[in-house]
């Protein structure tokens, strides 16, 4: 598929696919980050694959949070690794944020190759493979953590996640930073900030808004995380897609 026009209509979305494609082929995603993906593509498609003016504020908001925290964590599965490494990388560098591996489908051999897969990028220390701590509230593998990383945070981003540990981190009281195309997902409706945006749109839109406001001062950020209303957010992207939906039947 890397043969793929780029006037191709949906060549971005093929473009993605075709990722995560090779990132089973390289022992990065998991065959179920497929079916999520699928799942997310589909809201997207209803969303007419934009960024919501929502969205956007969402991001900003995120950035503000970011450069807020003492102890920032970017927290990273199969599918991110494979969708947009660099930019999550980019963005760990200039949030300072640590970046952690966790995965719900979590074998020895599979963190090794996203760990490697990332430093073939330009990570350093990227964490996950040594993971002593525990989320309270998980009974499953991602509730392992590293001590002096996802366990330590004060705000986390987490994206294309799953919503029993979004609650979990948000009971152990760290900031929750979601991206979910799904606005009705427990992740979305459970996350202190939740964009509502495909990861290849939000990251790169995050770092952005990152750059512009990383020097202002506490009080200035503070204001933007506090002037952000997620609950318009969700309603708004709720509403498009069912606009969307309308849409379809016309």
């Amino acid at each position: 598929m890397r043969n793929v026009p780029s006037d191709h209509p949906r060549y971005a979305s093929l473009i993605l696919r075709d990722q995560l494609i090779s990132g089973i082929q390289n022992g990065i995603t998991s065959q179920h980050g497929l079916i999520a993906h699928g799942r997310g593509e589909s809201f997207d498609y209803l969303l007419s694959e934009r960024t919501l003016p929502t969205a956007n504020q969402a991001a900003r908001a995120a950035a503000a949070h970011m450069a807020l925290a003492t102890k920032p964590v970017i927290s990273v599965n199969g599918n991110t690794a494979a969708l947009v490494p660099t930019e999550i990388i980019a963005l760990s560098k200039l949030a300072s944020a640590t970046i952690e591996v966790n995965l719900f489908h979590r074998t020895e051999k599979r963190i090794k190759a996203i760990i490697s897969h990332l430093n073939s990028h330009g990570a350093t220390n990227v964490k996950g493979l040594s993971t002593p701590s525990r989320i309270p509230g998980i009974s499953h593998d991602r509730a392992k953590v590293a001590s002096d990383g996802l366990y330590a945070a004060d705000a986390v981003l987490v994206p294309l996640e799953d919503g029993d540990r979004v609650e979990a981190l948000t009971n152990m009281g760290k900031t929750t930073l979601v991206i979910d195309l799904n606005p009705l997902s427990r992740s979305s409706q459970l996350a202190t900030v939740p964009i509502i945006d495909n990861i290849a749109r939000a990251i790169p839109n995050i770092t952005n808004h990152f750059e512009n406001i990383f020097h202002l001062s506490s009080q200035e950020l503070t204001a933007i995380t506090k002037n952000f209303d997620r609950e318009i957010a969700l309603d708004e992207a709720e509403q498009t897609i069912r606009d969307g939906v309308s849409n379809l039947h016309n």
